[in-house]
């Protein structure tokens, strides 16, 4: 390889100027957040709550500000927080109450509000640290089923595929348990168990809630697989866009989206299982649309067509309005 200056003085540049930018801001958000303190009478979490709109704005602005507190107290009570996540204590109602209602009166306390005064930052504020745990935690839920290898000694497991048969394959009865009717839907051999190794069971859990829950749209899905000319693996594919999901959920590229859709819900919902299924439901449709509309010549340009669809995937994520919907109908090819 080519040794070229130009690059090395480029990158060299680019690594000075990030360097003095996060050292400048180190320097002047406190300053900066006192002068406010001063001038407005707020703390930077009441600013964020009434000044930033509903949704991933105003979530991302307060995740931001409590992760980057110096405080002892407030560095205390994440710790006490992210403990809760791992330990699924946000999954019953009575629990996340009790959480978030001693999540507002600490932050209250450390920042001197008075909730007599400041009523509206409770709910705006708790909110919000509901939604961002409650992400937290379904990223150890998601953890756990990509974590867990399918087993075919499972009953469960094992009737969880052959129910995904059924939903994609309605009017042709499975030969066997291990058959090569399993490459019909998108298999790579006469069991699929071996295809689960990457994701786990959350790969089965994907395609299962999308056969079982948008089964004619699923089923459409399958068939623009199996075009002759340009057809792809349904399953295989499924499972590549699980790890692709599951990927924009870990690195946080997908809160984006799961903040504004959790707080436009009744009283901020939590994120759930159930968001996370949805997400992949629209990536297949979505991918599909796009894999049809470019007609590759041969599945050896699938990683060509699915760089594409991340890339645009995550430019849209970037947004700070964005939010993700199913659109149901599918073209017939």
């Amino acid at each position: 390889m080519l040794f070229n200056p130009l690059a090395c003085v480029s990158r060299l540049l680019k690594w000075i100027f990030s360097t003095v930018s996060v050292f400048l801001n180190n320097i002047s958000r406190p300053f900066v957040k006192w002068l406010l303190r001063k001038t407005t009478g707020l703390c930077e979490l009441q600013r964020i709550c009434y000044c930033e709109p509903n949704g991933a704005p105003r979530i991302h602005g307060i995740e931001k500000s409590l992760r980057n507190s110096k405080s002892v107290k407030v560095k205390t009570l994440l710790q006490y927080l992210d403990r809760a996540a791992i330990e699924n204590r946000f999954s019953t109602p009575v629990s996340a109450a009790k959480i978030i209602s001693n999540t507002v009166q600490t932050i209250c306390s450390i920042k001197n509000i008075r909730l007599d005064v400041h009523q509206p930052f409770t709910k705006l504020f708790g909110d919000s640290v509901s939604i961002i745990w409650g992400y937290c935690q379904l990223m150890h839920d998601l953890e756990k089923l990509k974590g867990t290898r399918y087993d075919a000694e499972n009953q469960e497991h094992e009737l969880k595929l052959l129910e995904l048969w059924d939903h994609l394959m309605p009017e042709r009865k499975l030969e066997s348990r291990v058959s090569n009717s399993w490459k019909n839907i998108g298999f790579q051999g006469d069991d699929p168990k071996t295809d689960f190794r990457g994701m786990g069971l959350l790969g089965l859990d994907n395609l299962s809630f999308f056969a079982h829950n948008y089964p004619d749209v699923a089923r459409q899905v399958l068939s623009h697989s199996n075009h002759p000319k340009h057809g792809y693996s349904f399953a295989i594919v499924g499972i590549n866009l699980t790890h692709l999901a599951y990927s924009m959920w870990k690195d946080g590229s997908a809160k984006t989206h799961v903040y504004n859709l959790c707080s436009q819900q009744q009283q901020g919902s939590s994120p759930s299982l159930l968001h996370f299924h949805r997400f992949y439901c629209y990536l297949f449709v979505e991918f599909d649309k796009l894999w049809m509309n470019e007609k590759p010549a041969s599945i050896m340009e699938f990683g060509r067509i699915r760089s594409q669809f991340e890339k645009s995937i995550r430019l849209f994520l970037f947004q700070r309005n964005c939010l993700f919907k199913l659109n149901i109908p599918i073209e017939h090819v």
